[in-house]
């Protein structure tokens, strides 16, 4: 009997070695175990044994049972431990190594420009105002004292969308809109993203953002318009910014101006930025043509006023040294992080 003995219970351990995971060790299990294991198929045998030794017998196999069942119960123990060691060392994690970084978000330097304008402009009390970045002929160019014959109009200048229904060329519509809807006196600036039919380069891009002013009162001159450029240009650029007003042609503004600011680069004593002129060109201005007033029911004999726009990749680019306008389209982390 000891053979059986030494057989079944060195079976056992041989194939205890080889069990990997829980499911193995239950399968085992039972093969020795279990109601038709191999201990259990060994104590069905009582019957062929003489009857004076079937409590012999009897004893016999329950000792191998209860050495089966020590074995199994210290593998399984040290089968958990081995499992729950390898699944800590998959999971382990050094915490003396640094943490991992998380980047904080922030905004686009476009962003924080036409933030900056809005601050600005808030204080000197103008509305923000927003409107539609398609949208008709009428509002785009008629309204503004843009005739067909105009070149903007041309559909190389300009997308349409349909015979009357563009992508806008300027937010001088939102101006368009707000008189409208509006009785005079306002003061508003109208920031928002443009369209025109440019070649991608340096300076130009078909889809930019632009910010426009607009300030309608009684008795508005010339020399309210360049107060008020004056103050915008300092609070942005700094220090003290002048601002010259060279006559140019605008059809929606008479009279018109291209406005320069002296240069914040040299102090307008003349460098590379301002090609020895001590002036930078900013933006376009002009006293409200009455033909825009008479458009949206504003009588001009009563009511004047100036608007003024500029690009805010424009200003931007002079603020931070920025000599390519592309950068603000490239999702280049590096450059947006300025």
């Amino acid at each position: 009997m000891k053979e059986i003995k030494d057989r079944i219970l060195n079976d056992l351990n041989e194939n205890i070695k080889k069990v990997a995971n829980i499911q193995e060790f239950q399968v085992l299990k039972s093969k020795f175990l279990g109601k038709k294991g191999e201990i259990s198929n060994l104590m069905k045998e009582i019957s062929k044994i003489d009857k004076d030794k079937r409590k012999e017998f009897g004893a016999f196999v329950n000792s191998i049972k209860k050495e089966a069942e020590e074995i199994l119960e210290e593998a399984f123990l040290n089968l958990k431990k081995k499992l729950k060691e390898e699944e800590e060392k998959k999971n382990w994690v050094d915490i003396t190594l640094p943490g991992a970084k998380r980047r904080i978000g922030y905004e686009h330097i476009l962003k924080q420009t036409i933030r900056e304008i809005y601050d600005i402009f808030s204080s000197m009390g103008y509305k923000i105002v927003e409107g539609p970045e398609i949208e008709t002929t009428w509002h785009n160019f008629d309204a503004l004292n843009t005739p067909d014959w105009h070149p903007a109009r041309d559909m190389q200048d300009t997308f349409y969308i349909k015979d009357n229904i563009i992508l806008r060329t300027h937010t001088s519509p939102v101006q368009v809109r707000t008189m409208l809807n509006n009785e005079p006196p306002l003061a508003i600036i109208s920031p928002g993203r443009v369209y025109r039919k440019d070649e991608p380069d340096a300076t130009h891009s078909p889809a930019f953002n632009q910010v426009e002013g607009l300030y309608i009162d009684k008795n508005v001159t010339v020399g309210h318009l360049k107060a008020t450029l004056e103050r915008f240009l300092t609070m942005y650029f700094g220090g003290s910014r002048k601002v010259l007003l060279r006559p140019s042609y605008f059809p929606f503004v008479e009279p018109g101006y291209e406005v320069d600011v002296d240069c914040m680069f040299c102090g307008g004593k003349g460098c590379n930025v301002c090609k020895g002129t001590g002036w930078i060109e900013i933006l376009g201005a002009g006293l409200v043509h009455p033909n825009v007033l008479k458009n949206v029911g504003y009588d001009p004999d009563e009511w004047q006023g100036f608007a003024f726009g500029t690009g805010v990749e424009r200003i931007a680019m002079l603020k931070h040294g920025i000599s390519d306008m592309r950068e603000f389209y490239k999702n280049d982390m590096r450059f947006l992080g300025l």
